[in-house]
Formats: structure tokens, C-alpha cells, sequence
């Protein structure tokens, strides 16, 4: 056990956040995503929603500022415009651990799809709200 990480995060997945490198994507999503099939590394947090393993993860992830936006949200395919509750939760999570108005593009459904096989791992929440994935660029400290 340790102090100050929250108990959301698992051995496996701290070691794979430390293990990541500049560059380096990480999805977190919902309980709908196709997660076995996007990534060889996954990481299960059912009894968590999105806001709740971002929070926990964004506490030790520093968000990339050099690639604009490092930060991605998946919308419905013709509705970029949309914003979901569990987007505004997300940004508010990740503006308040980054001390910045952080950028959150949208990407249409099959391209995130396409984006989340990019990553170096995911994080599969329990949350039941759909569309409430999310991308993360790991940047430097």
C-alpha cells in the first residue's frame, strides 16, 4: 500500500503508466468499448466511471504539452460539436490536475476506434454512459 495513489490504480497499471514514455497514448473508457480487441495491455476498473479513473490517473500523468491537442474524446459519427456530461467531467478532471485549460479534441466514433489501437494501454471503466471514452498523450516532466 501506498500513500497518496489512489486505490483505483492497480500494480500492473501504475507499472504501466511509469513504463510509458513521451509520445506514448493511453485510452480511458467506457464498460460498451471494444477494449480487447484495440490493445494488447487492459487494465479493468469496473467499480469506476471515467471521472473517477481519470482523476486518479491524471494525478500522475503528466498531459503532453508539446503535440496539440493531446487530449481526444470520442463523439457519434457527424456530431463533433457534441459534448457529453462525462466530456465536461473529464475536461474538468483534466483541466484542475494540469493547472491549464487543456484542449479536448472530438474524434467521430470509428476513428477513435481507430486512435484508442494506438495506445500503449487501456483503461476500461464501469461506466454505463456511452461515448465516454477518452485519449491521453503522455508528455514530459
Amino acid at each position: 500500500m501506498l500513500k497518496r495513489i489512489s486505490p483505483l490504480l492497480t500494480p500492473a497499471l501504475l507499472a504501466d503508466l511509469a513504463a510509458m514514455g513521451h509520445g506514448d497514448r493511453l485510452a480511458i473508457v467506457d464498460r460498451n468499448f471494444p477494449s480487447t480487441t484495440s490493445a494488447s495491455q487492459v487494465h479493468h476498473l469496473p467499480g469506476a466511471d471515467t471521472a473517477a479513473a481519470s482523476k486518479a490517473v491524471l494525478e500522475l500523468f503528466p498531459v503532453d504539452t508539446f503535440d496539440v491537442p493531446a487530449a481526444y474524446r470520442i463523439v457519434p459519427p457527424g456530431q463533433l460539436e457534441t459534448w457529453f456530461d462525462s466530456h465536461r467531467e473529464f475536461q474538468a478532471e483534466l483541466n484542475a490536475a494540469e493547472d491549464r485549460e487543456v484542449e479536448v479534441a472530438p474524434v467521430e466514433r470509428f476513428d477513435f476506434y481507430e486512435l484508442a489501437r494506438t495506445a500503449h494501454a487501456i483503461i476500461q471503466t464501469g461506466e454505463p454512459r456511452g461515448y465516454s471514452c477518452f485519449v491521453l498523450v503522455k508528455g514530459v516532466l
